[in-house]
C-alpha cells in the first residue's frame, strides 16, 4: 500500500465538499492508494501525472516510489482542474510534508 501526499489545497476542497461527494472523492482516493493504476485511470498527454474521474470530480494524481501524490483535485465538467498550475519539480513542491522519521517529542 501506497503513502498518502495531498496537497493543501485538495484538502481544504475535499473538506468543503457535501457529504456524499466528500465519501467518493475520498474513496477513489484511498483506493488509489491499493491500486495506483484502475482501469477507468489515464496518463495524461506528455506528463507523468494520471487522472481517474470519480463522480463529477476528477483526481490528478502521480506516483513517487512508495507515495501517492495528489496535487490536484477539481470539477470534472468545466475542465477548470486542467487550468490550475501542476507543479513542475514532481519531487516534492506543492505537496505536504511527510514525516519520514519518528521525531522525539519532549
Amino acid at each position: 500500500m501506497l503513502i498518502l501526499d495531498i496537497t493543501h489545497d485538495c484538502y481544504k476542497f475535499v473538506r468543503a465538499l457535501d457529504a456524499k461527494q466528500f465519501r467518493q472523492v475520498m474513496s477513489a482516493v484511498l483506493g488509489l492508494m491499493h491500486n495506483p493504476e484502475p482501469h477507468d485511470a489515464a496518463a495524461l498527454t506528455n506528463s507523468p501525472y494520471r487522472r481517474v474521474d470519480c463522480g463529477e470530480y476528477r483526481i490528478i494524481y502521480y506516483v513517487d516510489g512508495e507515495v501517492l501524490r495528489v496535487p490536484l483535485i477539481g470539477k470534472r465538467n468545466d475542465d477548470e482542474v486542467y487550468k490550475k498550475q501542476l507543479p513542475e519539480n514532481l519531487s516534492r513542491k506543492g505537496c505536504a510534508p511527510i514525516i519520514e522519521e519518528p521525531r522525539e517529542v519532549i
